[in-house]
């Protein structure tokens, strides 16, 4: 990223790279209950007709509603559920992503110390496609935990990591591992340009214009200023990207037919559904992914 003093030695493509998935990983484990919060509240829609038709209340209500209705009916296990599904889209997903970002941002700009908003966008752009094609498996799995309600017996959808996966393969194919990888790749992009750009920009700022340096509260309110930001733009594409990745085959024709379903039978504010336990979960996993990472560099650096 940009701020390092002169004197900083840049820390190399793989130090970025095995620290970004380190950090994302780290940051996963903090927040991973706010997304799973987020993901029962992005599809809660979908069965709102059939709730309605059975007398049956909504059943989640507000990012802590969830939480607390979640630990109370399936236990606090329930939280986690797809981890380790998550744990391995960060690896591979934010290695890539983040890891790649200031590389690839050298790339487009041949190495010249002045850097454009459009080097950045296209920058990020790039590396959040790559991420995608790379771990969409790994976020089709994690999705389908996260939205299933834990239960034994032969209710249960997936009872396992490796299971979902060869489940999915057997059931749907190798296209449904890949389910959703257009309306994925369009959130990531919007997600890698508004989060590493604005995480750029605001630091780059706040070391330009005020007695901040490149430090623990600069990473701060620049990762937590970056979240926000990409909370609002992503949403609407974010809460398309779950209900496609989730729903059963056949469901939906496209992820344009998703959307036309959401529109036509929630109104225009389903986009923003879970939009609080996304900003909190974006927010303070910003805060924890940048703040590590920043601090996993140095220190890496510093060991060669």
């Amino acid at each position: 990223m940009v701020g390092f003093r002169p004197a900083d030695v840049p820390p190399t493509a793989a130090v970025k790279f095995i620290g970004a998935g380190t950090a994302a990983c780290i940051a996963d484990l903090f927040t991973f209950p706010l997304d799973t919060a987020k993901v029962r509240l992005q599809i809660q829609g979908e069965e709102k007709g059939a709730a309605a038709s059975h007398g049956t209340a909504v059943r989640y209500r507000g990012v802590f509603g969830t939480i607390t209705t979640m630990v109370r009916t399936e236990g606090a296990r329930s939280l986690y559920s797809g981890l380790v599904a998550g744990l391995q889209r960060q690896m591979s997903f934010a290695s890539i992503r983040i890891g790649l970002y200031d590389s690839v941002k050298s790339f487009y700009t041949k190495g010249s110390d002045h850097v454009g908003i459009g080097s950045r966008l296209l920058a990020g752009c790039t590396t959040g496609a790559m991420a995608v094609a790379l771990a969409q498996p790994t976020d089709v799995v994690k999705v389908r935990f996260q939205a299933q309600a834990s239960s034994s017996g032969p209710n249960r959808r997936y009872h396992g990591t490796m299971q979902a996966y060869k489940t999915i393969a057997k059931e749907e194919g190798m296209r449904g591992l890949w389910r959703g990888t257009g309306p994925n790749i369009a959130r990531n992009a919007i997600v890698n340009c508004t989060e590493l750009v604005t995480y750029d920009l605001i630091k780059d700022a706040l070391l330009k214009n005020t007695p901040l340096t490149d430090d623990l509260p600069c990473h701060f309110t620049s990762a937590f200023g970056a979240g926000f930001c990409t909370t609002v733009i992503a949403s609407p594409v974010d809460v398309v990207k779950t209900r496609y990745m989730n729903s059963a085959l056949g469901q939906y024709s496209s992820a344009l037919n998703c959307a036309h379903a959401m529109v036509t039978k929630e109104g225009p504010l389903a986009f923003y559904k879970g939009f609080m336990p996304s900003f909190l979960r974006l927010g303070s996993w910003n805060v924890v992914m940048f703040v590590t990472y920043e601090q996993l560099k140095r220190a890496m650096m510093a060991a060669r």
